[in-house]
């Protein structure tokens, strides 16, 4: 694979764990915590980030086989679900579309796991996320794409901990409207990966459509 694709990987699951998505519920419930408490917060919400697509880049494929699903299917059926997903942050959903009721963010407030849940898991590296690692994972079979694949989920952790260390500030610069912005955009691009991850999984389930037919020839009359 070329440094492009590469380049294309890293864009699509920044945009879809979108650490800035999970700044309103990182100060509403961080807010009565100490700095150093909110610091750990961030870190380990990045932790857990960086930890579930690591394990969905090198055992997604494995897990996926023990329930007996096809990769190529898991493909389509990912392709949807981050289309969802888009489609929610296009219409500026708050939570890309990641459901957290209301008892969940009190329970929340209330627990020294917080970044862990909901905040890792499911806001940020939530189904889209584990969708995109395993089907990204399954575009190569060489340890060496999985190994850059691992270098890309950490520095997609590093980012998620310095906008959650930066979680305030950002709020305050970006306000509503400029999270909505931000989530429309990545929505759009969301929407094109997930376009691309389906038409990949039914040009492999049916290869013929993959095939580019030959050209017609022209008959010159006599």
């Amino acid at each position: 694979m070329h440094h492009v694709d590469y380049a294309q990987i890293f864009v699509s699951l920044l945009a879809i764990v979108n650490p800035l998505l999970g700044i309103p519920l990182f100060v509403s419930v961080t807010e009565q915590m100490p700095a150093a408490a909110r610091h750990r917060a961030a870190r380990s919400a990045a932790i857990t980030v960086f930890s579930v697509l690591t394990i969905s880049v090198v055992a997604g494929e494995f897990i996926l086989g023990l329930f007996g699903i096809n990769v190529m299917d898991f493909s389509i059926a990912g392709g949807i679900l981050v289309l969802l997903m888009a489609i929610n942050m296009l219409n500026a959903r708050a939570d890309g579309g990641a459901r957290i009721s209301a008892d969940e963010r009190l329970e929340a407030s209330q627990k020294a796991s917080v970044a862990i849940v909901p905040l890792g898991i499911p806001l940020l590296a939530g189904p889209g996320a584990i969708s995109t690692a395993i089907i990204v994972a399954d575009m190569s079979d060489s340890v060496m794409h999985r190994v850059i694949l691992v270098g890309l989920c950490v520095v997609i952790g590093l980012l998620t901990y310095a906008a959650l260390r930066a979680a305030r500030g950002l709020s305050r610069i970006l306000g509503i409207t400029g999270m909505n912005i931000v989530n429309r955009i990545m929505g759009l691009l969301l929407a094109a990966v997930a376009v691309s991850f389906m038409v990949s999984g039914v040009t492999r389930l049916f290869p013929i459509l993959a095939t580019t037919p030959p050209p017609a020839s022209v008959t010159q009359a006599p």
